[in-house]
């Protein structure tokens, strides 16, 4: 069992049998009052956010997730499709769960995807991927001042702003939680 002094942001747990995971959360304690705990929860399914308060030492049952890790290898519109190395199983995640992955899948890359109850339900990035850049804005001479940055299209379409002296061709090291340049990888 998992206790709200257990709580820590990124933390999955189920709430009524449905999964959910910590975005936020504050202790608070009021004079002659049990202490409580407000917390923000996303449905990891629906992506629905919900704020809660918990008396302190609710008891909540830990969820029935599974990580594995699947190879990506296609989208044919609707779903994306990825492949256990191990098993060669199959399963297929709709394109309303992945629409805040989409601009980070390389195919036959390999990601983390998430089960819950037998059920692929969503994908975990790592904190940071290599992406090349595809096409890039050109910089304009006299643009010396620091922190100029210009718009580029990776090789996923994802689009990200980086430095000037960043052209096409080169990769580069992007943020997957904010989608931001972290730095140029050399080659």
């Amino acid at each position: 069992m998992i206790s709200t002094s257990d709580f820590r942001r990124g933390m999955k747990l189920a709430i009524d049998g449905e999964p959910y995971v910590i975005l936020e959360f504050q202790n608070a304690r009021t004079a002659q009052r049990r202490a409580n705990v407000t917390t923000k929860l996303k449905h990891i399914i629906t992506g629905q956010v919900l704020e809660k308060v918990f008396s302190s030492g609710t008891q909540f049952e830990i969820p029935d997730f599974d990580d594995r890790k699947m190879q990506y290898m296609y989208t044919d519109g609707e779903s994306y499709h990825f492949m256990d190395t191990e098993t060669y199983d199959q399963v297929a995640l709709h394109k309303d769960q992945m629409e805040d992955y989409k601009g980070y899948l390389v195919e036959n890359n390999e990601y983390d995807i998430l089960f819950f109850e037998g059920s692929p339900i969503s994908m975990e990035l790592p904190p940071s991927m290599e992406f090349k850049v595809v096409e890039c804005e050109p910089a304009v001479k006299g643009d010396r001042v620091s922190n100029v940055m210009k718009g580029a299209t990776l090789e996923t379409g994802l689009e990200v702003k980086v430095p000037i002296f960043i052209k096409e061709g080169d990769v580069i090291k992007v943020d997957t939680r904010e989608a931001k340049y972290i730095e140029r990888v050399s080659m």
